[in-house]
C-alpha cells in the first residue's frame, strides 16, 4: 500500500525524536555503567512502570493476541493472562528484595547468594545463556513480527526492514543507555495507546464491520466472545485454563513474567529511587499490561474474522507474503491497511515504536549481562568504566545482528511464545524458592537450565521435522518439561553441598535486615490475592462494558474498587 505524505512526516518525526533523545542523554549515560545500565538508580516509579509496559508491547504482541483470538476466541488469551499471578508475586514478595540488593544486574545475585567458584561460573554461564542465547530468540520473534508488518504496510522485504530498523535502534539505544530507553519508552507508550485505541474505533466503524453491535453478533465472531474457555471442550480447558493456572505461572520463566522477578523487569526495579518506587512500578506494570491494554487488540482480532475469515483470504489479499511469513498473526497488520492517511501514520509509528521499545530494552539488558557479568567479571576485571561502556555498545550491535539473522528461521509469534515457555519450563519454582530455601545452590540452577534447554530444543527440532520422532500435544510438552526439569534440579540440590553459612548469613542480613524472612507474609498474601482479583475484575469489567453486559460490568467494577480499598488498608505492611 502507498503511504501519504503526512504518514511519512509522522514516522520520520518519530525517528528524529528518538535519535535526538539518544544523543541528548549520551554524555550522561556514557559516564559509567551505573548510568548506562541503571540511570543512576534514581528513576521514579511511573517512568519505570510505563517502560515495563512499553517493553512488553512488542511488535509481535498485537499479532500474538490476534492469532489467539482467531484460533481460540477471546478466552485464548488465558495462556498469557495467567502470568498475572507471576507478576503479582513479584510485586508483593520480590520487588522490595531486588531493590534492597543494590546490585547492577540480577545476575550479580548469584555471587551474593551462593559461594565458591561455582557461583562465579553460574553468573558467567547465565550471562551468556540469558543475555545472548535467550535474548536473541526473544528479539528474533520481535524482528519477525516487525518484518511481517513492514511487508504488509510498507511493501518491503524482511531483509530491508531489519537493515533499516537495526541501524536506528542500535544507534539510539547504544548512545543513550537505559535513560534513553526509558524516555523513549514513555513517548512510545503514549503513541501506542493512542494509535491502538483510535485504530480500533475506526475499524469497528468500517462499512464491512458496521458497528460494534454488528461485530459482536456476526456469525464469524459470536462464538469467539467467551471470556472463559468452553468447559465441555476438554482440550481447550486444559490448554487455556488448567495448565496456565495449575502449572505454567509458577513453573515457567518467561521474559516479563519471571517467577520471583528477573530480566528487564528486575533491571527497572534496580534502577528505582528506592524500594517503594520499585514496588509501585511493578504494580503499575501488571495493571497496565493485563487490564489496560489488551482490548483494542482483541476487538481488532475479532473484526479481522469478518474481513479475513481464513488464512486463504489473507494470503490472497497479500500475495507478497512468503510461505514462512504467512499465519494468523499477520491479521492485525492486515487490518491496519484499512486506515486512512494520518491515522495510518500514527498506528504504523506506534508499531514501529513498539518494535523499537522492546528491542532497545532487550539490547540494553542483554549487553548489561555481557559487560557486567561476563566481560568485566571474567575477561577483563580491571576494565575502566569507559571500556565497559564501549563493550556494551559493541555487544548491542552484535546482539541485534544475531537476532535479525535468526528471525529468518521462525514463522509466527505463537511459535516464539511456545519456544520461550518450553525453554523456561521447570525453572520457575527454583527462582521463587532460592530467596528463602537455603539448600538451593549453584548446581541446582545449572541443572535446571541445562535440562529445560535440552528438552526445549528436542521438542522444537522434533516439531520442525516432516516426520516427527514423537507426536505429542503442546500442553504435554510443557508438563513433561516442568516435571523432568523440576525433578532434576531438586535431585541435584540434595546431592550437592549447600552454600556455606557465612555467605548465607551475609545474604540474609543484606536482603532481610536481620528481620524474619516471612515478616508480614499474611498481609503480602492478602495483597497478592487482592491485586490479582482487582486486575482481572477491571479487565473483565471492560470486556463486559464492550459486550453490553452492564450488570456484570458494574459488579466487576465494584469488585475492583473493593480490592483497591483492601490494598490501601494493608499497604503500609507491604512496602
Amino acid at each position: 500500500m502507498n503511504l501519504a505524505t503526512i504518514d511519512y512526516v509522522i514516522i520520520i518525526g518519530f525517528f528524529i525524536v528518538s535519535l535526538f533523545i539518544g544523543l541528548w542523554v549520551s554524555k550522561q549515560s556514557g559516564k559509567n555503567t551505573s548510568e548506562y545500565f541503571l540511570s543512576g538508580r534514581n528513576m521514579p516509579w511511573w517512568l519505570l512502570g510505563v517502560s515495563m509496559v512499553a517493553t512488553t508491547f512488542a511488535a509481535d504482541t498485537p499479532g500474538l493476541v490476534t492469532e489467539l483470538v482467531r484460533n481460540n476466541g477471546v478466552s485464548g488469551n488465558w495462556v498469557w493472562w495467567a502470568f498475572l499471578l507471576t507478576g503479582m508475586l513479584t510485586v508483593f514478595f520480590y520487588a522490595k528484595l531486588w531493590r534492597k540488593s543494590g546490585i547492577t544486574t540480577d545476575l550479580e545475585f548469584y555471587e551474593i547468594r551462593y559461594s565458591g567458584k561455582m557461583a562465579g561460573f553460574l553468573r558467567g554461564f547465565r550471562a551468556i545463556y540469558l543475555g545472548v542465547i535467550f535474548n536473541i530468540i526473544t528479539m528474533a520473534g520481535v524482528c519477525l513480527a516487525g518484518a511481517k508488518i513492514a511487508n504488509i504496510l510498507l511493501g518491503i522485504s524482511q531483509g530491508e526492514m531489519l537493515l533499516y530498523s537495526s541501524i536506528i535502534v542500535v544507534v539510539y539505544s547504544s548512545l543513550g543507555g537505559l535513560k534513553g530507553v526509558l524516555i523513549t519508552d514513555f513517548i512510545q507508550f503514549i503513541i501506542a495507546m493512542i494509535g491502538s485505541i483510535w485504530a480500533t474505533i475506526y475499524i469497528v466503524d468500517l462499512p464491512e464491520i458496521n458497528g460494534l453491535s454488528n461485530l459482536l453478533t456476526h456469525e464469524n465472531v459470536s462464538d469467539k466472545l467467551a471470556l472463559l474457555p468452553d468447559f465441555s471442550n476438554t482440550e481447550a480447558l486444559i490448554t487455556l485454563l488448567i495448565i496456565p493456572f495449575a502449572v505454567q505461572w509458577w513453573s515457567t520463566w518467561y521474559p516479563g513474567a519471571e517467577p520471583g522477578g528477573g530480566g528487564y523487569i528486575a533491571q527497572r526495579m534496580l534502577a528505582a529511587k528506592d524500594e517503594k518506587n520499585a514496588t509501585w512500578a511493578t504494580l503499575f506494570f501488571n495493571f497496565a499490561h493485563y487490564a489496560l491494554r489488551p482490548w483494542p487488540w482483541i476487538i481488532v482480532g475479532l473484526a479481522s474474522l469478518i474481513i479475513f475469515p481464513n488464512l486463504e483470504s489473507m494470503n490472497q489479499a497479500f500475495p507478497s507474503l512468503t510461505k514462512e511469513m504467512q499465519g494468523h498473526d499477520v491479521a492485525y497488520a492486515a487490518m491496519m491497511t484499512y486506515l486512512p492517511a494520518g491515522l495510518l501514520g500514527i498506528v504504523l509509528t506506534s508499531l514501529i515504536a513498539a518494535f523499537m521499545s522492546t528491542i532497545s530494552t532487550q539490547l540494553n539488558w542483554g549487553s548489561s549481562y555481557v559487560v557486567n557479568d561476563f566481560y568485566s567479571r571474567f575477561i577483563n576485571p580491571s576494565a575502566n568504566e569507559k571500556q565497559k561502556v564501549l563493550v556494551g555498545r559493541i555487544s548491542t550491535g552484535l546482539l541485534m545482528l544475531a537476532a535479525a539473522l535468526f528471525s529468518f528461521y521462525l514463522q509466527s509469534a505463537k511459535d516464539v511464545f511456545d519456544l520461550l515457555l518450553q525453554i523456561g519450563a521447570g525453572t520457575g519454582l527454583l527462582f521463587i524458592m532460592r530467596w528463602f530455601w537455603s539448600r538451593i545452590n549453584p548446581y541446582s540452577e545449572i541443572a535446571a537450565m541445562v535440562i529445560s534447554f535440552i528438552i526445549a530444543i528436542f521438542f522444537f527440532i522434533n516439531g520442525k521435522l516432516e516426520t516427527p520422532i514423537v507426536e505429542i500435544a503442546g500442553y504435554w510438552k510443557l508438563i513433561i518439561g516442568v516435571l523432568l526439569t523440576t525433578i532434576g534440579w531438586v535431585i541435584v540440590t540434595f546431592m550437592t553441598q549447600p552454600t556455606d553459612e557465612k555467605t548465607l548469613d551475609k545474604f540474609n542480613n543484606l536482603i532481610f535486615d536481620d528481620e524474619p524472612k516471612f515478616k508480614n507474609v499474611g498481609y503480602k498474601i492478602v495483597g497478592f490475592i487482592a491485586g490479582t482479583i482487582g486486575v482481572y475484575s477491571f479487565l473483565f469489567a471492560t470486556g463486559n462494558f464492550i459486550y453490553g453486559n452492564i450488570t456484570y460490568a458494574l459488579i466487576l467494577s465494584l469488585a475492583t474498587l473493593i480490592t483497591i480499598f483492601i490494598l490501601r488498608r494493608i499497604w503500609k505492611f507491604i512496602e
